[in-house]
């Protein structure tokens, strides 16, 4: 005989003998060997029927103990029917945690219901699933109480988009379990990390820079309030990662992108953000933007600069520093970015005296480039 053929079998008998359990204790014993058996056995179908009408059984008993037995050992079962999963789900947290955490009988929609109507730990049950979806991920940022979006950010199965980052930033921007959670995450977009070094201090602010390879330098100017030069900090990584246009339209949106950050961008050879900048601002094509720089001539340059708001003040600054930089394209030779602002500060220096003092100040901040300038070279040289 069979292994199979002698494992007990789910019959009429087990719901009687559930029924005539007179405490709740030893009803939950009887749930407890039922239910493991559901859970691991092969079933089959009479015995499914069979499985189902002890589950509706042990789902409407009137001890917790009961129930909570039976939502601990079928939470991650394929057998539980749906109406059943939501059944328990609107039971007390006891019963219902377990099963909403880890049932797979849930649609995404009725997830979506149960972090629109429940309570702050059915939300954060829904948050701790092996698996949450970017729509699933957003309703929870965007509306989920506080312990619900920290369990989001710490679920390393949950598919965070960077609208859900930015939700749970801007309702929570106070809260320091969930910084730190967002912190730890593997990955966390360029523009959320800049966000975060605001917000964050001591040991989290240490993380910060480290996990995410955020330059220190940066990550200190933007604690300290000198916000433009750290972004410029953060273009190379925009450009790297094709979110050149995204991290141009966010500063925009938030208000960041001054006249002075484009100018300040454009004299340390970031042409691609200047140009994605200018297109932001005229609401002309990224295409069309280049053509205008850099292969229609003064008018074209003069027209979308006057397009986009920039000061005419600054017209010729930007005109030598188109100049500047294809002199520098065309060397093809190693270290240009450095040798272009070399150039770029010389350039500016001698050419446009005429400039506030503060323009050119904030523009170049000539002493910092030369230092470093001047460093590189020496180090090239020995």
């Amino acid at each position: 005989m069979s292994v199979q053929a002698l494992r007990p079998k789910l019959t009429e008998n087990d719901i009687v003998r559930l029924m005539k359990g007179e405490t709740p204790e030893t009803r939950a014993s009887v749930a407890h060997r039922l239910c493991r058996r559901m859970a691991l056995d092969v079933l089959s179908e009479p015995e499914l029927a069979y499985a189902r009408e002890i589950m509706s059984i042990l789902a409407e008993d009137a001890a917790e103990l009961v129930r909570r037995t039976m939502a601990i050992t079928l939470r991650n079962s394929p057998i539980v029917p749906r109406e059943i999963a939501l059944k328990l789900s609107q039971d007390v947290e006891s019963v219902a945690l377990p099963v909403i955490e880890h049932s797979p009988a849930f649609t995404e929609q009725d997830l979506i219901e149960i972090v629109l109507s429940a309570t702050a730990a059915k939300q954060s049950a829904v948050a701790g699933r092996a698996e949450v979806s970017q729509t699933l991920a957003e309703v929870i940022a965007e509306h989920a109480a506080v312990e619900a979006v920290r369990t989001l950010a710490a679920n390393t199965g949950a598919d965070m988009t960077e609208k859900a980052f930015a939700d749970g930033i801007q309702r929570f921007p106070k809260d320091g379990d969930l910084h730190e959670a967002i912190i730890r995450r593997e990955h966390v977009p360029m523009h959320i990390a800049e966000k975060m070094v605001s917000l964050v201090s001591g040991k989290m602010f240490d993380m910060l820079v480290n996990r995410h390879e955020l330059p220190a330098q940066m990550a200190i100017d933007l604690a300290a309030g000198a916000r433009e030069r750290a972004t410029i900090d953060l273009v190379d990584q925009a450009g790297r990662s094709q979110d050149l246009p995204r991290f141009v339209a966010q500063l925009n949106l938030n208000g960041r992108l001054s006249h002075s950050l484009i100018l300040r961008a454009l004299c340390v050879g970031h042409m691609s953000f200047v140009e994605h900048a200018l297109a932001e601002l005229s609401g002309v094509p990224h295409q069309r933007v280049w053509l205008m720089v850099h292969d229609a001539g003064p008018l074209g340059l003069q027209a979308v600069f006057d397009r986009a708001g920039l000061p005419r003040r600054f017209l010729e600054v930007f005109r030598a520093a188109v100049g500047v930089y294809h002199e520098t394209e065309h060397d093809g030779a190693a270290n240009d970015r450095t040798r272009f602002r070399m150039r770029m500060i010389e350039r500016v220096l001698t050419q446009f005296q005429g400039l506030p003092r503060e323009d050119v100040d904030y523009l170049l901040e000539k002493l910092d480039a030369y230092e470093e300038t001047l460093g590189a070279r020496d180090s090239d040289a020995a």
